[in-house]
This record gives C-alpha cells, structure tokens and sequence, in this order.
C-alpha cells in the first residue's frame, strides 16, 4: 500500500441533556454496545469516537464497564477519542470563556477516565463560524471535523476534498477534515458494496487521499429501523468485513494517523454555517417551503447540482429568532454566565463556584435551543432540563453569598431593570430568595419567567403554537417506507392518529398576564383553538413601568393607555413580591370603562413542567377536591380559588382571586416533528381567570389575585434523601 486511500470514521454519540434515563439506556442497548461488540471482533480496524459528556457521564454511572471497554481499545490505538465542548453546547451560542473552559474541562475529563489524549474535538451540530478556530487552538485542540458543505460554501467542488485542509484565525492555525455528505447517506442505509465502490473510485482517481465519515453514532440502531438492519441483518459486520477484505488499496484509520501521513491540500477560510439540514432548517417556516419547491423544480429541469454549490440557507443564530423561546433560555444562559464571571472576577472561589460553573455548562447544552428533524425545543424535559441546570448554577451563587432559598440563609428581595432578554429595551426582575419573575414592560408587561429556586423550575418553560414547513406533510398523512430503511429525512410517521385534525396556532406567546379583552359571548372551545378575535391592543402593547422598594418588598406597576375596539381603556398593573415569600401578588386596575359597553377581560396565565395524563398532576379547589387531570377543560364560574398540583415534581401552585371569578383551562399542545414520527406534545396548562366588567361610578374595576408557589413536598423529599445519604 504505497498510496492507500485512508478511510477515517468518526462516531459523535450523544444524548442532552434532561433526556429521560429509559432514553439513554435504550440508545446504549440499541447503538454504543452493539456497535462496539461488533468493532472488538475487526482488529485490524481503527476509528475515531466522540462521546459528549452528558452520555458519557451517565454510561459511565450506569455501564461503567463499556468506558472501561473503550479505556482498553485507547490503549491499544484502536480507537482515537475525540474531544469536544463537555456538554455539546452550539460553540458560536456561548461566550468565548466557556467554550475554552467547556473544551479544556472535558479534555481532563478524558484524560483522567481514558488515559486518552486528545488532539481533536467534534463540533456540535458542525455549527461552524471562522472566529472559532482561535479559540479551539487555545484550548489545545489540533483539529475539527466538519462537512464538506463547509467546504463547498467557500467555494471549492467535490474533487478538492480528498483529503484536510488548515484554517487560521488570529495567527492560531487548526487542521479541518471535510466529512463526506455521500458517505453520510451511504452508511448505513446503502448495502455495503455501495460503499466499497464509491471509495475505490475516489482511491482510483486520488491515489492517498483521505476520505472522512463523521456523523452520529445513533444511526447504527438508534434511528427508526436501524437496529434490525444494521446487527439483526448484519449491515455493520458485512461493512467491517468489506473494509478488511480490501485492506490492500484501503487503511481505516484515525484522523491523527492521518493528519500525520498526508499534507493538507491547502489552506481555506470557511464561511458560517452547519450540515446542510441544519441551514435549511433554521429558515422561517415559509421560506423553507419555499426552499424545497424550488429545489425540486431545479432536480426536475436538471439543473440542481449546478446550482447547489452556491445556494445558501439560514444561519443557525437566527433559531434564536424562529423560536423566541430559544432566545428567552439563551439570554437567561448569558445572564448566568455572566454573574459566574463576575463572581470570579471578585475574588470568589471554592466548591459551590466550581459546581456553578459546571451546571452553566450543562445549561448549555445545544438541542433544546434549536429544532429540525430531532424534537429539540418542542420537547418540555429538554426546556425543563436547560432551566433546572440555569437556576441551580444561579442558586448554587446565591448559596455562596450567603443568600440561598435553603434555611439559615439570608432573606432577601431585589427589583432591577435591565435589556435582560437581549431585544434592546429594558425587562424587569424581581427576586427573591425563594422566586425569580422576569417581565417585559415592552411586550404586553408579561411575565415570561417564573423560577421555583428550592426546586429550580421555571413555570414559564412553555411554548408558543406555530406553523411549521412541515405541517403541509401532517396534513397529506402518513407514508410508509415498504420495508426498507429509510433516512429521517424522508419518513411521514404519525405516532398519534388524526394529528392533521390537532394543527392549532397561537398569536401571543404562552407567557403570563397575558391581558385580552373577549366578546361577552367567547367560549372555551373558541379560546382554546384560538378562534377568536383579539378586542383589545394590550396584549402586545408596551407597558410604562415605575419600580418601587421598600424594606422587605418590591412592587413593579405596569401602565398602558390602550384601546378595546374604539374605547380608550387604562389598565394598570402591579407585581408585587415580599423577602422570604415564594408568592406574586398581582394587582389589576381597569380605567375608563364605559356603562354602555360589555368587555370581558381575561389575563391569561400560563404553566410549564406540569403535565397533562397522570392521575397525581391535578387541578385542585380551596378544598383540596381534584378537579381532573391537569389536561382537563374546565369551565369554572364564581370561585376563589384554583390549584395545580403536580405530586412527582412536589410542587402546588396555587391561585386566590378577592372576587368571584370564571376560570377557563385547557392543554397546550403543538403538532411537531421529532425522529420518531410526528406527534402531538403536551406544552404547557392555560389559566385565564375571566370577568366581565361592571364598574363603579367612577368607570373602575379592580382584582387582585396571589399566585403561591408551594414546594413543601419537593422540599421534604431532599431533607429526606439527604439524611438517607447521610447515614
């Protein structure tokens, strides 16, 4: 083998952050073991495997035994590890400071655990901006992996990318490996003589090149079908045969082997960007329609592979402005980066900093801040999981000041006003040792933002209905693959039937003191299909806003001059939180009503976290009589009180009214797509407490309602676990 062509094969196995146990070790079962059983048995084949630290962290707690595996195949130089960002955050999302401190740490932690030692490290989601590379290098990384999209975009064709190339930012120079998208579809879902063939050409026609795979790990059992395909039929041994029946022309090796062996092609500077269904998918949901239309009518003509090189979709930051909601737990995330920063900047050290630093990391985590084909932010554990690893990274400081929710703690409460969301106006913060509510005067005065501290929840991880680009594929129906193994992309499952019949969209976001005006006449099923005219010009509305303190109690008052239909109303709205107290009151005074005009005014609040079809997550009455399960819709009239109660997460939220009030409730739930199929998800509880105005002789109506947050149970629970640890 004078001029072998060299075939390197990069797994990337990973799971998120908050994904369920049953998840992973149903990945584990399906993918990593099997795909390592089979690996063990070729020993003449050496690979490249990236493990991100949330899996690596929980195999290493549960199956301990494959890490020690992998230790072995480490010693043995059969399988290169490579590094990464510990918790396989999106690199250009976070601070420079954490993306070096994320990629040093998991180093260490590989070094430590492995014996192995990293020169490379994989790129989430191949998310790729020029400025990285100097920061990677600092981190002591010698090269990346991305695909030969990348490489496409900056201008160069198939037949340049045989082999690596060196990219170079702020005189710091890294190695970059092109990832073949061809062999990507190839593997594993073309037998394995399809394969062969395409490598012996590219051997043929470039005699020592270096042809890279790199993609997940999940495809080989994970995926829809692939487990009976890949072992049960025997794909990956009849490949791994294959690649060694052929080892006369072709060397499977690692990229370090490689990088050392072959000179780089040349020197590039890459454009932004990710694999070319990540670019597609960060487009708004009607240009990616439009995107495909177009693409298809160029395939047809024959025109397309001309075209592609110089087509280009979205950029990946812009999901933080298709999803707002992806944006809310970003800036949150900077909020908390920050803080740590500053924290260190001061002086402050030891245990309770280090493990901050390490649940902001873990907050970091990329899939819940975008969506494409994976559930990503439409999934409410993941939300659920990035705010619990936030709040407890905030909790952990406030601990480490002395402040924290826990008993001898200081007591405390604070009202600041800062662009906290990043949207270039100024949001509202009050806190205390027990909650955090975040306001947008600027959006309506709605809370977008309620922390749980002594549980690290956010009851407003919720999500908005919107349209997708591929709801027009839920409204054709499903599809089958005939049996055959069929890529992600190009499946039409539903896991629920009559999922086109479920297809709703919101025109608010799901937040809370959502402030609408209803015709006398609105009903539930109206609100919850949300078919039904918006009267009023207060929810969207900017809000003037005055912050008041005094010791031991903050207010934030929100005021608008607004219109329902053509009256001219004034809603004013206060926001009040004592030190100590896990409870909003929430004031509400409305101006101007007229006697000859009916209005039915229904602030709208809105849970996250609290799911729907489980006997123990409930609606409650003052009593303590359940009322039904929390996806239940109520239509309640002239009560005081209404509960939520979810038993497993030992949290009751609870909601007082000083008038007899009409309460309507009704699930949350959005039609999106995740690698299973399509299928319906729970999001979030509506509340809308609703009243129709009479005023009094001066045209005023006025409410007051409290919103307490009981997390006794959760609370008992840690006391519980903690003296049991203890013994």
């Amino acid at each position: 083998m004078n001029h072998p062509l060299r075939l390197v094969l990069v797994l990337h196995n990973h799971q998120p952050i908050g994904n369920f146990d049953g998840v992973f070790e149903q990945a584990y079962q399906d993918s990593y073991l099997p795909f390592l059983d089979v690996f063990e048995r070729f020993e003449t084949l050496r690979i490249a495997l990236h493990t991100s630290g949330s899996l690596m962290e929980w195999i290493d707690a549960h199956h301990p035994e494959y890490v020690d595996r992998l230790a072995g195949l480490v010693a043995s130089g059969r399988i290169e590890i490579v590094g990464g960002a510990f918790f396989e955050p999106i690199l250009t999302m976070i601070p420079a400071r954490d993306r070096i401190g994320q990629i040093t740490t998991y180093t260490k932690w590989l070094q430590d655990r492995l014996g192995a030692q990293i020169r490379g490290m994989w790129v989430p989601e191949r998310v790729w901006e020029q400025s990285l590379a100097s920061d990677l290098v600092r981190a002591g990384i010698g090269y990346t992996i991305l695909d030969d999209f990348h490489f496409k975009n900056a201008g160069l064709d198939a037949e340049q990318l045989h082999g690596y190339y060196v990219t170079e930012d702020d005189g710091q120079v890294l190695n970059v490996l092109p990832g073949s998208e061809r062999l990507r579809y190839l593997i594993p879902f073309q037998d394995p003589p399809e394969t062969i063939n395409h490598l012996r050409w590219v051997a043929e026609h470039h005699p020592g090149a270096v042809a890279v795979f790199g993609d997940d790990g999940e495809k080989f059992g994970t995926w829809p079908g692939t487990k009976e395909h890949v072992y049960d039929r025997g794909w990956l041994t009849q490949l791994f045969e294959a690649l060694e029946a052929n080892r006369d022309w072709l060397k499977v090796t690692t990229p370090s082997e490689a990088i050392e062996n072959v000179p780089p092609l040349g020197k590039l500077y890459i454009p932004e960007g990710s694999y070319r269904e990540m670019t597609e998918w960060a487009l708004p949901a009607a240009k990616i329609n439009e995107f495909e239309d177009v693409h298809h009518d160029l395939e047809h003509q024959g025109l397309w592979e001309k075209v592609a090189p110089f087509v280009r979709g979205g950029f990946w930051r812009n999901f933080k402005v298709k999803y707002p909601e992806t944006n809310a737990m970003y800036a949150r995330m900077q909020m908390v980066s920050g803080r740590l920063e500053q924290a260190i900047e001061s002086g402050a050290t030891g245990p309770l900093v280090d493990e901050a630093r390490i649940e902001l990391y873990r907050g970091q985590c990329n899939c819940s801040y975008w969506h494409g084909a994976f559930g990503g932010v439409y999934l409410p554990h993941l939300r659920n999981a990035i705010y619990q690893h936030l709040i407890a990274a905030d909790n952990l400081l406030d601990q480490a000041e002395g402040r924290g929710w826990q008993t001898g703690q200081q007591p405390w409460v604070e009202l600041t006003s800062e662009d906290y969301n990043l949207d270039g106006r100024p949001e509202a913060r009050l806190a205390n040792n027990r909650l955090t509510a975040l306001v947008s005067p600027a959006e309506g005065g709605q809370i977008y933002e309620l922390d749980a501290n002594a549980i690290a929840h956010n009851l407003l991880a919720t999500l908005t209905r919107r349209p997708e680009s591929y709801h027009r594929k839920v409204q054709q129906g499903p599809s089958s693959a005939n049996g055959e193994v069929a890529s992600i992309h190009d499946q039409i499952v539903f896991k629920q039937e009559g999922l086109d019949e479920r297809l709703g969209y919101d025109h608010w976001a799901r937040n809370s003191l959502i402030d609408h005006f209803y015709a006398e006449d609105a009903s539930l099923e109206q609100i919850s299909e949300g078919h039904v005219e918006e009267l009023g010009d207060f929810v969207h509305g900017p809000y003037e806003t005055k912050l008041r303190r005094s010791e031991g109690r903050v207010q934030l008052q929100l005021v608008r001059e607004g219109h329902v239909r053509e009256t001219a109303i004034r809603i004013t709205k206060g926001i009040t939180l004592n030190a100590n107290e896990a409870a909003l009151e929430i004031a509400y005074l409305v101006e101007n009503i007229p006697n000859d005009v009916t209005l039915r005014f229904a602030p709208e609040l809105n849970f996250a976290g609290l799911p729907s079809g489980a006997d123990d997550r409930y609606f409650r009455d003052k009593e303590g009589q359940i009322l039904g399960q929390l996806g239940t819709r109520l239509d309640l009239h002239d009560t005081h009180d209404l509960g939520l109660v979810d038993q497993w997460l030992g949290i009751d939220v609870g909601l007082s009214f000083d008038r007899p009030t009409a309460v309507w409730t009704y699930p949350v739930e959005t039609v999106s797509q995740s690698e299973g199929g399509f299928e319906l998800v729970h999001q979030s509880v509506a509340v809308v407490p609703h009243w129709r105005l009479v005023p009094d002789v001066n045209g005023r109506w006025s409410m007051t309602m409290r919103l307490v947050i009981d997390t006794q149970l959760a609370e008992s629970r840690m006391v519980e676990s903690a003296e049991v640890a203890s013994v």
